[in-house]
């Protein structure tokens, strides 16, 4: 699966910015789902991620409350969407597939990667 992610932006801390990532092929809901970040100087963080059938996610202590994670699998897509945004969510933000029927997250183990959406944050 390919995937393109986009919707990254500049935004005040406190605002909000909703991340899409478009897969292509026709198994998408085949996969779980994941975002993922990266600042500069930093380890990669997995912020979220949602079973292919959107019974469960997975939130990263780091968001949990104000990042949402969502899926339209007639669209091939999925989202991120992020409110009350802070300064240290100023990062890349990538989203990634996982093959997985598995219904608990966390999931492991992803191997396709989008190339990335820059978020930033300012005060």
């Amino acid at each position: 699966v390919q995937l393109q992610a986009s919707g990254g932006g500049l935004v005040q801390a406190g605002g909000a910015l909703r991340l899409s990532c478009a897969a292509s092929g026709r198994t998408f809901s085949s996969y779980a789902m994941g975002w993922f970040r990266q600042a500069p100087g930093k380890e990669r963080e997995h912020v979220a991620s949602i079973s292919w059938n959107s019974i469960s996610t997975y939130y990263a202590d780091s968001v949990k409350g104000r990042f949402t994670i969502s899926r339209d699998n007639a669209k091939n897509t999925v989202y991120l969407q992020m409110n009350s945004l802070k300064l240290e969510d100023t990062a890349v933000y990538y989203c990634a597939a996982v093959l997985s029927f598995d219904e608990l997250g966390p999931w492991t183990g992803f191997g396709s990667w989008g190339q990335g959406t820059q978020v930033t944050v300012s005060s």
